[in-house]
């Protein structure tokens, strides 16, 4: 592909443009939805902000990741009519959006810029990632040119999401004159991902002189959640604008563009807390996942502990109380401590709250089973039989009035396989499944600190936890402290390293064998686990793709 766009401006005189970030949350597949969703930013943004330039994020057409909808042959006509409704309403801003476009015989990651009514410039990704939760090299060619054009009297580069990260796409629009760069992106929320962004960013910008503007999507996309948080670097490589994180909008930002384009600097949003983040990235992706599937309530198993509590927190938060609906299932093995907090958590959020004994059940599984158990001795499958009928009856309530279950599992359980397939693990949606079971504690803590004050009971975080499935049980008689297993299972999980690594950090080589060999035969009940929110850079899903059958031996 050639060069798109008009020949990039070459004087100094000083112009002044205005530039709106247009952060939005874009539904998969809808494709004449998202088209409305661009056209009605930009009019807001003409209306309200008399913006001259208005940027969308990554494939916005389409919402990202589109993933094999990519492949469905009608994409490129539905695509071309969103692009003819588009420049059919002449609007007065230009707009740079980003859409799936096939050149030939080949698919790309576009960049399309429409400017009165005409596409002026169209430019093709040329680092798609490949990577993590990332597959685009599955769909899209790489594109081999610059785009940099005159827009308003301002040379203005063009580059997409993973350019910026790739040595070459940014310094080539600045070769090129480029005195301003817009980059789109979709790129996913983890813990430390802003603070990446913006390391990179500043490095960027002060090393090509030219100021960047980073437009980034926000909303749930299955396991992912985009967190927004565009900014703008000037060309010294200083901050100078940035956006919430997790919240839409349309973000104005002025240049005065003479040898460079300088952005008016101006205030920054207070730094939130990693526990902050986390649970807004959490909140985000229930709300979306729910709301965008098209469910009335959800539903959750409500036992007392820490997990459900901060499940439920979540889902109030994200979907109102009116929406969420809790169920106590106890058994013989429930203690008062737990009856007592469930009821003090449903009654403090305001939610419907429902207790149903799982002991008629129960008997009346173990009376059947009588015959063929004769002569064992009790084990984890009764244990495993109360998970399962709380399991059957979650998503009884699910099937007959439309809620969608919510499990609770936490990320630590889910790595070790402290979890029962078809039991605690049965529903659509784990909201914790990515968060290890420290920080749910800190997230529980965090909570309560909110406006409505203490919504989870105190000793609910300072108990030992248990799955009460049989007398006087702790988490911590069959698992290390959590403290030991979340610093090792983030070593193993996270980061790569080999058992020998492991315990050379410092830990006891019977605790990390044991745990990696936890982790390695139970990819088979992951396997078959709800999504759930993806908080790290390494999560179980998309992130990290094990053979379930391997011969492979832990050690080096």
């Amino acid at each position: 592909m050639s060069v798109s766009g008009n020949q990039a401006a070459t004087g100094v005189s000083a112009r002044k443009l205005r530039v709106v970030m247009a952060q939005l949350d874009f539904l998969v597949g809808d494709i004449p939805g998202n088209t409305e969703l661009v056209l009605e930013a930009t009019r807001r943004a003409s209306s309200e902000h008399q913006a001259d330039i208005v940027v969308f994020p990554e494939l916005c057409l389409t919402g990202y990741p589109p993933e094999d909808l990519l492949l469905r042959p009608s994409l490129e006509v539905r695509v071309n009519e969103a692009l003819e409704r588009l420049q059919a309403e002449r609007l007065d801003p230009v707009i740079v959006i980003g859409a799936p476009l096939r050149h030939g015989p080949l698919l790309y990651n576009a960049a399309v810029v429409i400017d009165g009514g005409e596409i002026t410039g169209r430019y093709f990704k040329r680092f798609p990632p490949n990577y993590q939760v990332f597959d685009e090299k599955r769909y899209f060619a790489e594109g081999q040119d610059v785009l940099t054009l005159d827009i308003r009297g301002v040379p203005v580069g063009i580059t997409v999401c993973e350019d910026l990260w790739k040595e070459g796409p940014v310094e080539d629009c600045a070769a090129a004159g480029a005195r301003l760069i817009l980059n789109l992106n979709a790129s996913p929320y983890d813990i430390d991902k802003q603070a990446r962004r913006k390391a990179l960013l500043e490095r960027k910008s002060r090393e090509n002189l030219v100021s960047i503007v980073y437009v980034n999507l926000v909303g749930g996309q299955d396991e992912l959640v985009f967190d927004g948080g565009s900014m703008v670097f000037d060309h010294s490589g200083v901050l100078t604008a940035e956006a919430p994180q997790f919240g839409e909008g349309l973000y104005p930002v002025d240049f005065l563009c003479e040898h460079h384009c300088q952005s008016v600097s101006q205030a920054l949003p207070e730094e939130p807390t990693l526990e902050a983040n986390v649970y807004s990235a959490l909140v985000t992706g229930v709300r979306d996942y729910v709301n965008k599937n098209g469910f009335k309530s959800v539903v959750l198993g409500l036992s007392g502990g820490i997990d459900s509590a901060v499940t439920l927190a979540v889902a109030v938060d994200a979907l109102g109380k009116d929406r969420v609906r809790a169920v106590m299932m106890p058994f013989r093995y429930t203690s008062s401590m737990s009856l007592e907090d469930a009821e003090a958590e449903a009654v403090a959020l305001g939610v419907q709250y429902d207790v149903f004994s799982i002991e008629p059940m129960y008997d009346a599984f173990m009376e059947t089973l009588a015959a063929p158990f004769e002569g064992t001795k009790p084990d984890t499958t009764e244990e495993n039989l109360q998970a399962r009928l709380r399991g059957v009856l979650l998503m009884s309530l699910s099937n007959k009035f439309g809620s969608l279950v919510l499990t609770t599992g936490n990320k630590s359980e889910m790595a070790v396989g402290y979890s029962t397939l078809y039991g605690d693990m049965a529903g659509g949606f784990d909201v914790l499944k990515d968060v290890p079971k420290t920080l749910v504690f800190r997230l529980a803590k965090y909570r309560n600190t909110l406006s409505e004050g203490e919504v989870i009971p105190e000793r609910v975080i300072t108990r030992p936890p248990s799955a009460e499935l049989a007398p006087d049980q702790k988490d911590e008689d069959s698992l290390p402290g959590y403290d030991v297993l979340d610093q090792i299972l983030n070593l193993y999980v996270e980061r790569d390293f080999s058992a020998d690594a492991i315990v050379a950090e410092g830990f006891e080589r019977v605790d990390v064998e044991r745990v990696i060999r936890l982790v390695d035969i139970n990819e088979y009940k992951r396997r078959q686990a709800p999504i759930g929110v993806r908080i790290t850079e390494r999560g179980f899903g998309k992130d990290r793709r094990y053979p379930i059958t391997n011969g492979w031996k832990s050690g080096k």
